[in-house]
């Protein structure tokens, strides 16, 4: 017993002369690794907002929403920044749920095409080949509605799944692709180096959607309640810090997507209003998002809205 009192009070002494306790580990997926929107975890990180609630962030990215589900289902991962798409694997069984919508309209997606292309315009594009990264992801369904919007139904633009954005580029520079679906900052750095044009900005014709949603496994939403209401605070007052402190976020977000701080202006400029205050959900974007689902086939039927999402941790409170 003298011991383990002894041992207690050198603990004590030394919490008290470091001034530090251990932080929570909550694995954060990110379902691509050069997304601005993502960026804001580890611009949390850094800024130490995490910390402030107990929670270090175990941060890893994966190639796409399919493989960010695997992690989820596997339990590599606690929490995941997905797409709006994504909500519909629980609805297949996947033991993980969107829990705050994260981003709205797709302003930080861009269509790239060639420098030195003839494609003009959007009217140019009936038949066209684009590259996406998956099958049944959420640059599929844009190029798909962009199609259907046309009135050219949605296989009026021919879709090429192609995976990473470095094998995408390199099939539209042999000529293999008239385009592809990339991340805006990646699309302003190519443009500055005369490589590609953006030909248009995906918030422009999705105006109710969610690009990105939060999703938890549900160990988190049954059972570790309170660190995922820690996490969800730390994230939405990372968004407050974000609005509120332009210049630091661009060097942050730029640093860890690494594009260029003057690319970083553009993209801060042009997305920044899309991030969600406080991460509750609209239900104009839930119905857009139920019939991309469908029109994906990631779902055979129009989903209910409570198969996708679970909303008792929002709105998030400060």
């Amino acid at each position: 017993m003298l011991n383990l009192m002894r041992g207690i009070v050198v603990a004590l002494a030394l919490l008290s002369a470091t001034g530090t306790q251990a932080l929570d580990k909550v694995k954060l997926g990110k379902a691509v690794p050069n997304s601005f929107a993502f960026a804001m975890a580890e611009l949390g990180a850094e800024a130490k907002i995490f910390a402030e609630e107990g929670i270090e962030l175990e941060i890893s990215a994966f190639r796409g929403d399919a493989q960010l589900q695997q992690a989820l289902t596997a339990g590599s991962v606690d929490v995941a920044l997905g797409s709006g798409p994504g909500m519909g694997f629980h609805a297949k069984g996947v033991p993980a749920v969107a829990v705050a919508a994260m981003y709205g309209p797709p302003a930080n997606l861009a269509l790239l095409v060639p420098a030195r292309s003839p494609i003009a315009s959007v009217a140019d594009l009936k038949g066209k080949r684009i590259g996406v990264t998956t099958a049944g992801s959420l640059t599929d369904w844009l190029v798909r509605e962009l199609s259907r919007q046309q009135g050219w139904g949605a296989n009026g633009i021919a879709i090429a799944p192609l995976g990473a954005i470095q094998a995408r580029l390199a099939a539209m520079e042999r000529g293999e692709l008239d385009g592809t679906v990339q991340e805006a900052a990646n699309g302003y750095e190519l443009e500055e180096a005369g490589k590609t044009r953006n030909l248009l900005l995906f918030g422009d014709i999705a105006k109710h959607f969610y690009t990105h949603v939060i999703f938890a496994t549900t160990d988190m939403t049954d059972q570790r309640t309170a660190l995922l209401q820690r996490f969800l605070r730390g994230w939405f007052k990372t968004i407050r810090f974000a609005k509120a402190n332009r210049e630091a976020t661009i060097l942050s977000t730029g640093k860890t997507i690494e594009v260029r701080p003057s690319v970083m202006s553009r993209v801060y400029d042009t997305q920044i209003a899309s991030f969600s205050d406080d991460g509750a959900f609209d239900m104009a974007a839930i119905d857009v998002i139920r019939r991309s689902l469908a029109e994906l086939g990631i779902l055979n039927r129009l989903p209910e809205p409570q198969e996708l999402y679970i909303d008792k941790f929002v709105p998030v409170r400060f």
